[in-house]
């Protein structure tokens, strides 16, 4: 399995920013939007917004609209209308019948308890071991749906990590993509919406690398066309966690949006000038779409130099 020829991908750049309204933006939140935003323009295409707004439990009420609110106070301009997941449920629904049909998907019995202690750890969380593959056990219902990974590889060339290269079954394992509760999972939903023929490029924190191989897949059981992707490197704080809504990181002040914007500039490798830090946004985005060079990122894992925690970043 392999994604798009980079040489032979002539469609217009389109690229997209995809946060979740399970909390405010972060710092995290600000390098991911800041490095596709600055990629997509580069390439002189286009910057879409997706809310994936389809997990209910985990929504933060408010989120949905502030994120928006606060992108454009930082400089953010998106093309097009925001798009939103939870409009697009009987296209996730659609693409699980087909899944189903065609042999790719199938119902599970299984509780995260019971894969956490038969299966093995993978690079990404406990590796399902297949036991209802090949149908359910005696006297246990179908729980969720997941997609099989049998006789499966992938391999994708990320612009910045190189060459990726996975067994799925052996890696990653069988995996869901409609929950126990019922709700369509990230991955077939992302894969979905990624899939569409008009999203050519992905720009996302690496934490989120070992979900292309699984979106990829999907794609491909769908009959849908993979973006390019580049992953950058996860922001991590001072005591080495990454950043993120789970790890409490702070969110990003909508009154204070040139330092860090700076800050984020710097921590992507920029160049970008000291002076600059103080100047109002709009002479900072100049600089940046002057200036913007992926190159200092590439084969980056992590952002070691803490910049946002010294104290000019609220």
């Amino acid at each position: 399995m392999n994604s798009a020829d980079p040489h032979t991908d002539e469609r217009p750049h389109v690229g997209r920013f995809a946060p979740s309204p399970t909390g405010p933006l972060h710092f995290g939140s600000l390098l991911a939007a800041t490095a596709s935003y600055l990629q997509a323009h580069r390439a002189g295409g286009q910057w879409r917004l997706r809310i994936e707004d389809i997990d209910p439990p985990r929504e933060q009420p408010g989120a949905r609209e502030a994120i928006p609110a606060v992108l454009s106070r930082f400089g953010f301009a998106w093309d097009g209308p925001i798009q939103y997941q939870s409009d697009h449920l009987p296209c996730y629904q659609k693409a699980l019948e087909q899944l189903l049909e065609s042999g790719w998907a199938y119902p599970c019995a299984c509780t995260r308890r019971e894969v956490r202690e038969a299966g093995r750890q993978g690079p990404d969380g406990p590796i399902y071991p297949g036991t209802c593959r090949q149908g359910l056990p005696p006297g246990r219902q179908g729980r969720s749906i997941r997609l099989s990974t049998q006789d499966s590889e992938a391999s994708f060339q990320d612009s910045l990590q190189g060459r990726i290269q996975l067994d799925l079954e052996r890696d990653m394992g069988d995996f869901v993509i409609r929950r126990a509760d019922g709700l369509i999972a990230y991955h077939l939903a992302a894969a979905v919406d990624d899939g569409d023929p008009e999203i050519t490029h992905v720009v996302r924190g690496i934490d989120l690398l070992y979900s292309t191989p699984r979106q990829i897949w999907l794609m491909q059981c769908l009959g849908l066309t993979p973006p390019r992707y580049a992953h950058i490197p996860v922001a991590l704080s001072l005591d080495g966690q990454k950043l993120s809504k789970q790890t409490g990181a702070q969110a990003l002040d909508p009154e204070r949006p040139s330092p860090s914007l700076h800050q984020a500039l710097q921590a992507l490798g920029q160049a970008i000038p000291p002076e600059l830090q103080t100047a109002p946004l709009d002479e900072i985005w100049d600089w940046a779409h002057a200036n913007w060079d992926p190159a200092p990122l590439k084969g980056r894992k992590e952002i070691d130099y803490p910049v946002w925690e010294k104290g000019s970043v609220r």
